[in-house]
């Protein structure tokens, strides 16, 4: 029925601009388009076979309804485009591979703003700079802009009220202290801007801005100060002598590159700024069958730059495609200034087309080895599927082990990079007693551990930082209460940024924050195995915590009851085997060796471990 009123919508179709969605037999979308003229593009679909491609032929013989969504302009026509093949991921658009998982830097919208790592870029007036292909030269730039740049690396909820005093990374040079008002907002917004052109690849205006404040500083007599600047411009200097130089004017493009090979393909960006080659971002690309290059790159312009934050003058193209003119109107919009897309055929603009296009080869044959790591792969699925608005790079599980509400005991286990980090455990001896409460004993673990990582933050002369790094998400054992306390220790501490999730034994079901319903992951999920490993060692880690302490107190209470050991022999016997397990395995021999223990007292120990 649909496909027989297909001949009339199009005949109707409006001279507007807008979006239009091709459906299949089964009501499935098979393509969407943009226009600035729905009427003319998508009477174009039927037009004589000979002046289709063929990958628009076979798209032809599928549609069986045809959509439309009008726009007020070509460049909102663009954004809806890119949101609705993110939702669809329709089989006759080139698509970003595994768009989802590049990652952005943001810089935070508040007085004393952070940098973080997200997923995606949110209209929330934060700064974001992406989207990065490699996650080494992102963690690259992280460093050296906290190296370079004084901002606090927590998240304090800096500015509603003053701590007494900085934490180290302010006695390190890592941060200006605005916890404890150690720097003016005027002050911190020089370095803020700084890291943000750090970022954008402008070493020439950092290093420019850095000077002039030492030049500032030895003027004031401030010469430490001034020697710290001196070294940071250094720093940015030996980084520009590593840049090379790609035009001789000093001017911001991008040069793209593109190779197809069946349904696979690689696009790739060389990012030039003030002329020199910063770098390039790499995209692995699914291509319908029989797409011709202009078709792919089209397509992979319009989702590169409704993505990136990074908007050229220039972009250099390594030939010619068809209605290009609506993404340019949408970039200089976005820019507030030119920009322009050209197809050079001389000079050193043709030669850094040509170098972007030997990079897209070579990346086309890479990229089934460029896939990433298991650990990094399962962070990438499980931001995605909880709806994460950072990365977790760092996880951190809590659970409760106890027996009647006796020898209770609390875990934290920690994942980096979705690895296990040992020697960042903790345990806790949990405080309540009397009648079991898993849910008060949760709250109090969790109050004491944040409450550790604030005194430590806070107090430069604690040294041991045992708490002091934050997680990017908690993983508690258990449902929606539990899920309910966790979030209310986090939002009394002023730490509510922090991710929370709940992970549910019998069904394996996650509970999130402000979801009606639990999210129920795919049993093969490499996301859900990361949540079941976390949930399981800290499972493990609150067992065995709690046997130990049994252990001991019930070794204790037969140490008590036997003639002739008091508290002294008592604190020998246990330093020497450590627990029950340990003595019942010793010798009678190895008993008499214990310094000071009478023989008859060695032997009545004995039997009574051996009945």
């Amino acid at each position: 029925m649909a496909k027989e009123a297909l001949p009339r919508k199009v005949k109707e179709l409006p001279d507007s601009p807008g979006v239009y969605i091709f459906r299949g037999p089964q009501g499935e979308v098979l393509y969407v388009g943009k226009a600035s003229s729905l009427r003319n593009r998508v009477r174009s679909y039927f037009q004589a076979d000979r002046l289709l491609s063929p990958k628009i032929r076979k798209l032809r013989t599928l549609i069986s309804d045809l959509e439309i969504v009008l726009t007020g302009s070509e460049a909102e026509a663009l954004i809806l485009e890119d949101a609705l093949i993110k939702k669809y991921r329709p089989p006759f658009n080139t698509r970003l591979r595994d768009d989802k998982r590049y990652p952005y830097i943001k810089i935070t919208n508040e007085r004393f703003p952070r940098i973080t790592v997200v997923r995606r870029p949110e209209n929330d007036g934060a700064r974001y700079f992406g989207p990065y292909t490699s996650s080494k030269a992102m963690r690259r730039a992280l460093k050296l802009a906290h190296k370079l740049f004084p901002i606090r690396p927590c998240n304090l909820p800096v500015g509603e009220k003053l701590y007494p005093r900085p934490c180290l990374y302010y006695h390190i040079g890592r941060c200006s202290g605005p916890c404890a008002g150690l720097v003016s907002p005027g002050e911190y917004a020089r370095h803020v801007e700084g890291a943000a052109l750090l970022f954008q690849g402008r070493v020439e205006e950092v290093i420019a801005r850095l000077r002039e404040e030492m030049k500032k500083a030895a003027e004031e007599e401030r010469f430490e100060h001034a020697a710290r600047l001196r070294d940071q411009i250094q720093a940015l200097e030996r980084i520009r002598e590593r840049q090379v130089v790609a035009l001789p004017e000093p001017v911001d493009l991008d040069a793209v590159g593109i190779a197809l090979e069946g349904n696979r393909g690689y696009g790739v960006v060389l990012l030039v700024r003030a002329g020199r080659l910063l770098g390039r971002e790499g995209f692995a690309l699914a291509l319908p069958e029989n797409s011709t290059p202009e078709e792919a790159l089209s397509e992979f312009l319009d989702q590169y730059y409704t993505r990136t934050t990074a908007i050229p003058e220039e972009i250099l193209l390594p030939f010619p495609v068809a209605e290009l003119e609506a993404l340019l109107v949408y970039l200089r919009r976005r820019r507030g200034g030119k920009v322009e897309a050209t197809v050079p055929k001389s000079g050193e603009r043709k030669n850094l087309v040509e170098l972007a296009q030997r990079n897209a080869e070579l990346g086309l044959r890479r990229s089934a080895a460029e896939e990433l790591e298991p650990e990094e792969e399962a962070l990438e699925l499980l931001s995605e599927a909880l709806d994460l608005s950072v990365r977790p790079w760092r996880i951190e599980a809590f659970d409760i082990s106890n027996l009647q509400g006796e020898e209770a005991t609390g875990s934290m286990v920690v994942f980096v990079g979705g690895k296990p980090r040992r020697d960042q455990y903790r345990r806790f001896r949990v405080r309540i007693v009397g009648k079991p409460d898993d849910y008060a004993m949760m709250e109090e673990v969790l109050r004491r551990r944040f409450t550790h990582a604030l005194a430590e933050l806070s107090d430069p002369t604690i040294t041991s930082k045992k708490f002091s790094d934050l997680p990017d998400l908690v993983l508690v054992d258990g449902g929606k209460g539990q899920l309910g306390v966790a979030l209310r220790v986090l939002e009394e501490l002023g730490l509510s940024g922090i991710e929370v999730a709940a992970l549910a034994k019998k069904e394996e079901l996650v509970f999130r924050p402000n979801k009606p319903e639990p999210i129920k992951l795919p049993a093969d999920s490499p996301a859900l195995h990361l949540l079941q490993r976390l949930r399981d060692e800290a499972h493990r880690f609150a067992i065995e915590y709690h046997r130990t302490l049994r252990e001991r107190r019930t070794l204790a209470s037969l140490l008590d009851e036997l003639p002739g050991i008091g508290e002294k022999r008592k604190q020998l016997l246990l330093l020497r085997f450590g627990s029950l397990e340990g003595l019942r395995q010793a010798s009678l021999e190895e008993l008499l060796s214990v310094p000071g223990l009478p023989r008859k007292t060695a032997e009545l120990l004995y039997k009574a471990l051996h009945p």
